[in-house]
């Protein structure tokens, strides 16, 4: 479903959509009132929606969709402005899965149409009562072996997550409920456009109710409070002297994204000597699964979100095949786990 004022937009997404044989365009609505008419006698399964739209906006509309459209995936289409950045990190923490930026006209090539459509693919996935049914099945498998994995591994000294398509919503659910007792410094690769996350890093900071910085050269890790990687970088960790340090990285990483969650887990795994606990959220793609390989090698351990709860199971779920994650579990089931990893009881 394509939901879009503009008449253009609506014409050029609904063409690149027909033309895959693989997808069905359902249907389109040019504004979020007739979405959600729409919605209510029309099952979809991927949602494309401007935020900026006259009458009741997409982010207004959100939780209207999602709550009308059960189990849909929504794409959210957004400008490059500072307001289109706020309201999508907004939308992407209320539910929405991923984000698309909108192109200046003449923006909408090949290149774009292929980003745009693999997204698209990627939200559609599995149905979600099977992935439901099998997310289950292993995450009784995973947890069998957690106790004794709690005992194995080494007490952690960092928590470093990585996420992409889906993971803000994921981890706004961890943020929020973290005691006021858990002081060990949090560090985050979450992918998005660099623009974006200015904005990400101060709406963390208001969920975590943390101390929350982005993590630019020489930034010191310190207990209590959250590391955001930049935008134009990787986040490395160095130890110097007596202190944990954030690096900035360009040398390219394998998985192709920028920043990338296997630089941080893999930095890690060397200056910490194993004492961290990596986390991987929601995300397209196999970043961080080599990272999370390094990291487990050394004696840290890595849990992963589960296939139910997953917008796309493509980071946690690589993790998971790879016999890397020692359990699997949605995102309020992690914290717990967060905790108990660290030893801190689960109260504010």
């Amino acid at each position: 479903m394509v939901v879009d004022d503009s008449l253009t937009v609506r014409t050029v997404f609904s063409r690149m959509i027909e033309n895959d044989p693989a997808l069905q365009l359902a249907t389109t609505a040019s504004n979020a009132e007739r979405a959600i008419a729409i919605l209510r006698e029309k099952p979809v399964d991927v949602i494309l929606l401007d935020l900026e739209m006259p009458g009741m906006g997409g982010l207004e509309a959100l939780p209207k969709i999602l709550e009308t459209a059960d189990g849909a995936q929504v794409l959210v289409v957004s400008s490059l402005t500072e307001d289109g950045a706020e309201h999508t990190v907004a939308a992407l923490s209320m539910g929405a899965a991923d984000t698309m930026l909108k192109p200046r006209p003449g923006g909408f090539d090949n290149a774009y149409r292929a980003t745009l459509l693999d997204k698209i693919h990627a939200l559609g996935g599995l149905d979600r009562e099977e992935a439901q049914a099998r997310s289950q099945t292993r995450s009784a498998d995973l947890r069998e072996t957690a106790a004794v994995a709690r005992q194995r591994h080494k007490q952690p000294e960092v928590i470093a997550i990585g996420g992409s398509t889906g993971a803000i919503h994921a981890l706004n659910i961890l943020l929020r409920d973290l005691p006021r007792s858990f002081d060990l410094p949090i560090l985050i690769t979450q992918h998005l456009p660099a623009n974006f996350i200015p904005v990400f890093a101060r709406q963390v900071e208001m969920v975590a109710a943390r101390p929350t910085r982005i993590a630019e050269d020489g930034t010191e890790i310190r207990r209590g409070e959250i590391a955001i990687a930049t935008g134009h970088g990787h986040m490395v960790v160095k130890r110097e002297r007596d202190r944990l340090v954030a690096r900035i990285s360009a040398v390219p990483a394998r998985s192709g994204c920028l920043p990338s969650v296997d630089p941080m887990l893999a930095s890690l795994a060397e200056t910490t000597a194993g004492h961290a606990l990596a986390v991987i959220l929601s995300g397209m793609g196999r970043d961080g699964v080599e990272g999370a390989a390094e990291l487990v090698a050394a004696g840290g351990r890595v849990l992963a979100q589960d296939q139910a709860s997953s917008a796309v199971w493509g980071m946690p779920g690589a993790v998971v095949s790879q016999g890397i994650a020692t359990v699997a579990l949605p995102p309020e089931a992690l914290l717990k786990e967060i905790l108990d990893c660290a030893g801190v009881a689960a109260w504010k």
